[in-house]
C-alpha cells in the first residue's frame, strides 16, 4: 500500500485528526475526542484519512443522502491505489457483492428478500425456538457456574444469537463453534492482514458450499429463499447470495452478543435501575432501547464514499473521500439526548429516539430479531439469576481490539451473588 500519510496531514488543516485506536484502549475517551470534534470530524483509520460523523441530526442527513454511496470505486484513495488490498481493513469495505456493498435499485433487489424472511409473523413464530435456546443455555449457565466463576459471554450471550442466526440460516449447529471463531479472528485488530483475509476466502468457501447444498435441496431457511428470489426476473447471483449470508450472519450475531452484555453491564453498575426493572416499574423493552443508545453494539461503520461534495454544516466532504459512521458518538449526542447523554438512565422522561441500527436504505435488517433475542434472553437471565454480579470490578473489564464492534474479550459474573 502506498502511504497515505500526506493525504491524511492535508486532508487534516480543517481541524485536528482523531486517531482511531484499533487496540480499543478508551473507548470513552475516544467518544469525547470525537464529539469534541463536532459534528464532522476528521480521523485516521491505520494510516487512512476520512470523514466521521458524529451528530443524530447530520448522521440522519447523509444516511438517506444518494450522493453517499458504498461503491468501493467512489473512493478516490482507492482509485489513485494510495489505498490497495494490503490495507489492513479492507477486508471490512471490500467484502464481495451483498446488499451491504450496493446502493439504488440494486440494493432493493438484494435487500427485499431478507427483508421479507424476517417480517414480525416470522418472528413470532420463532420466539419459541429463541425461548427454547434461551432456557438451554442458563441451565448450561448454571452447570458451569455453580462453582463459583462462569464467563457470561463464551457461555450465553455468544451462542444464543449465533443459534438464533445459524437456524434462519439453515447453518447446521455443528458449524457454529467453527463460524464463531472466523468472525473472531477476521474482526480482531490482532489478527494479521494476510490470515484474515485468509479467512474472508474461507467464509467465502464455507457459504458458497452452503448455497449449493440448499440449491439442490432447499428447505425452509433464508439460505433457501435468497436462492430461489426473482426480484425483476432476476435471481440472485451465487457471489450475492454469498454475500449477504457472509454479512448477514456476522451482522446477525455480533450486534446482538454487544446488545446483551452492555445490557448487563448497564444494570449490574446501576442496582437501583435494575430494581426498577425486577420490580416491574421500567420494561425490558426501555432497557434495551438506552443501552443502545448509551453503548451501543456498532462503534464505528465502515465506510460510505462521496460521489461529489456535500455540504454538511459548516464543512464540506470533498467528492471521492471516505465517511465513517460513528454510532457510538451518536447515542451520546448532547443535542438530540440532553446534558446527560453520557449517564445510563432508563428513567429518562420522553422516548429514547437513537439510531443505533441505521438509518435509511442501509437500516439494519436484523434489527427488529436483535430486539426479540434480547427481550426474550435478559429477563429470563434475571430471572433465574436475581442474585447476578460481576466476579470482577468493572474496570477490569477488557474491549477486544475490534474498530467495529463494542466487544468484550469476556465476561466474568458469578450467579448468585
Amino acid at each position: 500500500m502506498n502511504c497515505p500519510h500526506a493525504a491524511a496531514h492535508e486532508a487534516a488543516s480543517a481541524g485536528a485528526t482523531v486517531v482511531i485506536d484499533p487496540m480499543v484502549q478508551d473507548l470513552d475517551g475516544e467518544t469525547a475526542r470525537l464529539r469534541d470534534a463536532g459534528p464532522l470530524a476528521r480521523i485516521e483509520l491505520l494510516g487512512v484519512p476520512a470523514w466521521t460523523v458524529t451528530r443524530h441530526a447530520e448522521a440522519r442527513q447523509l444516511l438517506v443522502d444518494p450522493r453517499l454511496v458504498k461503491d468501493i470505486d467512489a473512493w478516490g484513495l482507492w482509485q489513485s491505489g494510495a489505498v490497495t488490498h494490503a490495507w489492513p481493513l479492507i477486508g471490512m469495505i471490500d467484502a464481495g457483492r451483498s446488499m451491504f456493498t450496493v446502493d439504488g435499485e440494486e440494493h432493493r433487489r438484494l435487500r427485499t428478500k431478507t427483508s421479507q424472511a424476517i417480517t414480525p409473523r416470522r418472528l413470532e413464530a420463532i420466539r419459541p425456538d429463541i425461548e427454547k435456546f434461551t432456557e438451554e443455555l442458563l441451565d448450561a449457565l448454571a452447570e458451569q457456574g455453580k462453582d463459583g466463576v462462569v464467563d457470561l459471554k463464551s457461555v450465553f450471550a455468544q451462542p444464543l444469537p449465533m443459534r438464533v442466526v445459524g437456524m434462519l440460516m439453515g447453518v447446521e449447529e455443528s458449524q457454529h463453534a467453527m463460524l464463531t471463531k472466523k468472525y473472531k479472528a477476521f474482526f480482531s485488530m490482532l489478527t494479521p492482514h494476510e490470515e484474515r483475509m485468509a479467512l474472508l476466502a474461507e467464509l467465502d468457501v464455507f457459504y458458497a458450499g452452503l448455497v449449493r447444498e440448499k440449491t439442490a435441496r432447499p428447505t425452509d431457511d433464508l439460505t433457501s429463499a435468497l436462492i430461489l428470489a426473482e426480484e425483476g426476473g432476476d435471481p440472485l447471483t451465487e457471489e450475492e447470495v454469498v454475500g449477504n449470508l457472509k454479512a448477514m450472519v456476522a451482522a446477525g450475531h455480533e450486534t446482538t452478543i454487544g446488545l446483551i452484555l452492555n445490557a448487563v453491564r448497564a444494570l449490574l453498575a446501576h442496582p437501583d435501575q435494575l430494581r426498577k426493572v425486577l420490580d416491574g416499574e421500567i420494561p425490558w423493552e426501555t432497557v434495551i432501547e438506552e443501552t443502545l443508545r448509551w453503548d451501543t453494539p456498532t462503534t464505528h461503520l465502515l465506510m460510505r464514499f462521496a460521489t461529489e461534495d456535500i455540504q454538511v454544516g459548516d464543512n464540506v466532504i470533498p467528492k471521492g473521500e471516505g465517511v465513517v459512521i460513528s454510532y457510538r458518538v451518536i447515542g451520546r449526542d448532547v443535542e438530540q439526548h440532553g446534558p446527560d447523554a453520557d449517564a445510563f438512565d432508563i428513567t429518562r422522561p420522553t422516548p429514547i429516539r437513537h439510531m443505533t441500527f441505521g438509518h435509511g436504505p442501509h437500516i439494519c435488517p436484523g434489527a427488529a430479531l436483535s430486539r426479540v433475542e434480547a427481550g426474550i434472553a435478559l429477563p429470563a437471565l434475571f430471572q433465574r439469576f436475581p442474585g447476578l454480579r460481576l466476579a470482577v470490578p468493572d474496570e477490569e473489564i477488557r474491549k477486544l481490539p475490534v474498530m467495529t464492534q463494542n466487544d468484550m474479550e469476556a465476561f466474568p459474573v458469578l450467579l448468585n451473588g
